[in-house]
């Protein structure tokens, strides 16, 4: 066996800065954090994003004399996982990677002290040797091979008796029919639930019943990923609804209607809002979570991805007296995150800055925010003519839904108000067509609108394991040189190989892809009745329009998006493909 010691706090940083992965004015500032909040140096590295959770651990092996493993790769087989009690992998945090009936490899995500060896020694009553690996990828060996929350789930088995969980578990708020260790148990799983979540930086929570199974899944990065529960969770799943349900201020009682409500929640210095939509479904409850981040919303233009001639315009755009701006998209394109940047660039001292919305998503200062109530009467066109009459400068308008919301933002916009808002439409350029369908008068759409934005989110490719492609098709490399002006050689793509920073999928977070469809006194002229979507995207090329697409592929050639992110959301249908048919 090969016993280690903590390192001096310092190796790790100092090894870093020697490879080039930390200088010397970060590796300060690492010591003052681990200092202030007594931390282990690489967990403050880490906390700090200054080097990957790989290359840190990497290091920690190395002062250590350890070898560093990634199990998340290996093809761990079930009897292997069985080499040590599950209580141990739990408490340990560790996964045994190979062995046999007299030695065994433990992976550890912290060097175990002399005495823990002692103790697993005894436990274990067999040699072992130790290896290094991130805490992210124990993590998740534990969770694809256990489930999600199988620590909560064992201890949840040791309280009722060590038997399975075949009985369902009622969770009663005055504690009735279920003990308070029990309950304390199923609070600590919903809560292992919300964890993940935020671990994984998901911006959704799916909570599914079926006959004779439960789904959880998380929407990451836009896409929803199942993440493996335990088998028992079945009969879990009734007391996790009403636990979540309780948070909401949500009556549990009620199981065949649907609730709306909210859950505030922290970790560390993090504030976060949970919008909560519960559904009841033929096998129980189903529960959507929206996870709203308080602090993470990015307010300066600079952050939201825009090319550099679409944020110049942008910010022209929040300092008008007045006018029309739209952003349209699909839900879930970071709209709303687009509008709030605007908003905190056009709020100052010497302007009156008010939402309207369905619901509020985001606390801002300096605004005056209105949660429509429709219930109440208190719609969108009902509140916005209130709104008119508290003398604003600068209104948002959750969404242009009906000809009513329409009409008064239009005439709002014509009698100095600036005025923000969202449409649903496909692109930029048929916000026109479909305030026209609306039946809005041409005339006020033409002298009111000022600029429609239309955008996407697409998968940012993992820094850590960004990788040139060299796969680039011909006919790929013929529209991307077009579309930037360069020659086919000079087109370059990247695309993420996998790696343990974004648990193996090359991706990490998003990017927003935007249209900008600016109008002017000549394309103003060509909008009348029937107007045709295409007249105004030929006349608006002429002054510098760019498709979505054509704006995309400079994402690719940055190295932000992979050729497949920018074609999963600018690609169209051959239609010579349908006359083929």
């Amino acid at each position: 066996m090969n016993d280690v010691s903590v390192p001096s706090q310092n190796e790790v940083g100092d090894l870093l800065v020697e490879q080039g992965k930390l200088t010397m004015a970060q590796l300060e500032q690492v010591r003052r954090r681990q200092n202030r909040l007594n931390l282990p140096q690489h967990r403050a590295i880490v906390d700090l994003n200054f080097a990957s959770e790989e290359d840190t651990w990497r290091a920690l092996a190395q002062v250590n004399h350890l070898e560093f493993v990634d199990p998340s790769v290996l093809d761990l087989k079930k009897e292997t996982l069985e080499l040590t009690p599950i209580k141990l992998i739990f408490h340990h945090h560790m996964v045994p990677i190979a062995g046999n009936a007299d030695s065994i490899t433990l992976a550890f995500s912290e060097p175990p002290r002399q005495m823990e060896q002692g103790n697993l020694r005894l436990l274990l009553n067999k040699r072992f040797s130790i290896v290094l690996a991130t805490p992210s990828s124990i993590h998740a060996v534990i969770k694809k091979h256990f489930g999600l929350g199988a620590e909560t789930i064992q201890k949840l088995r040791e309280e009722r008796g060590g038997t399975d969980l075949e009985r369902e578990i009622v969770f009663d708020v005055q504690g009735k029919e279920t003990d308070s260790a029990i309950e304390a148990t199923i609070s600590a799983f919903v809560d292992q639930i919300l964890q993940e979540a935020l671990r994984l930086r998901a911006t959704d929570i799916h909570l599914e019943p079926y006959a004779n199974s439960i789904r959880l899944r998380y929407r990451v990065d836009g896409i929803l990923e199942s993440v493996p529960v335990p088998t028992d969770m079945g009969n879990l799943h009734p007391a996790v609804v009403s636990r979540l349900k309780i948070m909401a201020g949500l009556n549990i009682s009620e199981k065949r209607l649907p609730h709306d409500g909210r859950i505030a929640m922290k970790t560390g210095s993090e504030e976060y809002d949970l919008r909560v939509s519960v559904v009841p479904t033929k096998h129980g409850e189903a529960v959507a979570l929206r996870i709203l981040g308080r602090e993470n919303l990015f307010l300066d233009l600079g952050q939201l991805g825009m090319e550099p001639e679409h944020e110049a315009v942008f910010a022209q755009l929040t300092q008008l007296p007045q006018g029309l701006v739209l952003l349209t998209g699909p839900t879930g394109s970071g709209k709303t995150t687009t509008l709030y940047a605007a908003l905190a660039q056009a709020n100052d001292e010497g302007r009156k800055v008010i939402t309207f919305e369905d619901p509020i998503e985001y606390q801002l200062e300096g605004t005056v925010q209105i949660q429509v109530r429709e219930q109440i009467g208190l719609t969108f066109a009902a509140g916005l003519r209130a709104v008119l009459r508290h003398d604003p400068d600068v209104v948002l308008v959750g969404e242009i839904r009906d000809f009513e919301t329409a009409e008064i933002a239009i005439r709002a916009a014509q009698t100095g108000h600036l005025v923000f808002s969202t449409l649903h439409t496909n692109d930029s350029v048929s916000a026109v067509t479909r305030l026209l369908e609306m039946r809005i008068e041409s005339y006020l759409v033409a002298s009111s609108l000022v600029c429609s934005i239309s955008q996407r989110l697409a998968r940012r490719i993992c820094r850590h394991c960004a990788e040139v492609d060299t796969t680039i098709a011909p006919g790929v490399r013929k529209e991307m040189a077009k579309a930037l002006g360069v020659d086919p050689e000079d087109v370059k793509a990247w695309h993420g190989q996998g790696c343990v920073e974004c648990n193996q999928k090359g991706y990490r977070g998003r990017v927003a892809i935007y249209e900008m469809f600016l109008l002017n006194e000549a394309i103003a002229d060509l909008i009348q009745p029937g107007t045709k979507t295409s007249q105004l995207r030929d006349a608006a090329r002429n002054y510098g329009w760019r498709s979505m697409r054509e704006n995309a592929w400079q994402k690719v050639q940055r190295g932000l998006i992979p050729i497949a992110e920018q074609e999963r959301w600018t690609r169209t249908v051959d239609t010579a493909m349908l006359r083929r048919v």
